[in-house]
């Protein structure tokens, strides 16, 4: 018999905290496999495409050429330079390079961020649903999330009066991701500058954009990013993001940050004596996704949003679920509220989402998240960041699951 009692050996903030929702779904989903079951696992946020064949070049020359020495902690001078250009070109915000921090992913610059930042009694407003993570980051450096659900009523995304109650003297940040993991929405100008106003009157808070998911929307509306929204705020942002999604490099680990002077150098303190910085060969790669063409990125959009459109009408026509259209990200978050409180063929309750999301594994072989993961009970998260085969088959696999609960 496995003992679970907590080592005492083990630091609190370690102990108070959980482990990724996704990737626990994703290593059970990986060991029915090795039992041998067929299991298709959407519970992952990766794109299915290979890495655009010109960033693939430009890492083989970096190999070629043995850029394979240790690097500045902020990371290489040229990726920072392209970095700024990125946010200039792209999004209206200028930075020096010494602005500039890139780390492991996009999930380190929020970490060292914490980390550089947070108090014990520190508040950070989190809206919800949020990425499995931002609380828990929270917790590890030592200070209080502060959820505020968002439900479907509000498009997923906090309002003003929302953030306005959540505030108290004790708040340090405000997490914002959009598009969103794990509802897909998207944050227009007009609402990130509604938002903007309220930070305004709150001159300690300050606002972390999570802005990784940037390129895959689904309308022309053109993307808006709280610092560029609310200059009078740049002083107080940090915008992240990283070449993991938009460019199908989740596995090379690059990710940036970009915000004031004094708040990155304590991000490098931080990552200095963690990582120190990531592959040097990744960050030659990253040069050459940031500066390099485009033209393949349209196609997966385009993908997305026909496998996004498929996922969504086959959700809806199950009984007892209902999905809003995700303007954003590749995940749909459909309610199964009218799915909770059934039972399986063998009697056994589904009472909650993640009851639901452990017997859809179980019995039809589909790794999916709950969504009580991301702080907002009664849904579930399907990537479709998968192939179209793979969806239809898993989409049928549901179906006739959740038609056997009665």
């Amino acid at each position: 018999m496995t003992d679970t009692t907590p080592h005492p050996f083990l630091a609190q903030r370690v102990l108070g905290a959980k482990p990724s929702a996704t990737k626990e779904m994703t290593r059970m989903a990986n060991q029915l496999k090795r039992e041998g079951r067929t299991v298709i696992a959407l519970s992952q946020g990766e794109p299915d495409f290979p890495t655009p064949a010109h960033v693939r070049a430009a890492a083989k020359e970096a190999i070629d050429r043995n850029e394979s020495r240790y690097t500045d902690v902020a990371g290489t001078f040229a990726l920072r330079e392209a970095v700024v250009r990125k946010f200039e070109r792209e999004n209206g915000l200028h930075y020096t390079p010494e602005q500039i921090q890139v780390g492991c992913g996009a999930k380190q610059i929020l970490y060292n961020a914490l980390q550089a930042t947070v108090n014990p009694g520190d508040e950070v407003v989190v809206p919800t649903p949020a990425w499995v993570s931002y609380p828990e980051m929270v917790l590890l450096a030592g200070g209080t999330p502060v959820i505020v659900r968002c439900g479907a009523h509000s498009g997923f995304k906090i309002t003003p009066e929302q953030l306005e109650a959540a505030i108290t003297p004790r708040t340090k940040w405000v997490m914002l991701n959009s598009p969103s993991n794990p509802s897909g929405a998207v944050y227009s100008r007009d609402e990130l500058a509604a938002l903007g106003e309220v930070l305004l009157r709150h001159p300690q808070v300050w606002m972390m954009a999570d802005d990784i998911y940037e390129k895959i929307r689904y309308d022309a509306t053109p993307f808006a990013t709280p610092a560029a929204v609310t200059p009078e705020l740049a002083t107080r942002t940090l915008t992240i993001n990283g070449v993991s999604k938009a460019y199908a490099m989740t596995g090379w680990r690059v990710g940036f940050g970009a915000g004031p002077l004094e708040l990155i150098k304590a991000m490098n303190l931080v990552q200095s004596q963690s990582t120190s910085h990531t592959s040097s060969i990744s960050q030659a790669a990253s040069i050459a996704a940031l500066d390099g063409p485009m033209d393949f990125l349209p196609a997966f959009v385009d993908a997305f949003q026909r496998r996004r459109d498929a996922v969504v009408t086959r959700l809806n026509a199950i009984e007892g679920v209902s999905c809003e259209l995700p303007p954003g990200a590749f995940y749909a978050f459909p309610g199964v509220q009218g799915l909770l409180g059934r039972r399986d063929k063998s009697g056994k309750l589904v009472s909650t989402d993640a009851d639901l999301a452990l017997y859809l594994l179980r019995e039809a072989g589909v790794a999916i998240v709950p969504g009580s993961a991301f702080e907002l009970p009664g849904h579930l998260r399907f990537s479709y960041a998968a192939s179209d085969e793979d969806l239809s088959e898993a989409l049928r696999r549901v179906a006739a699951a959740c038609a056997e609960l009665h």
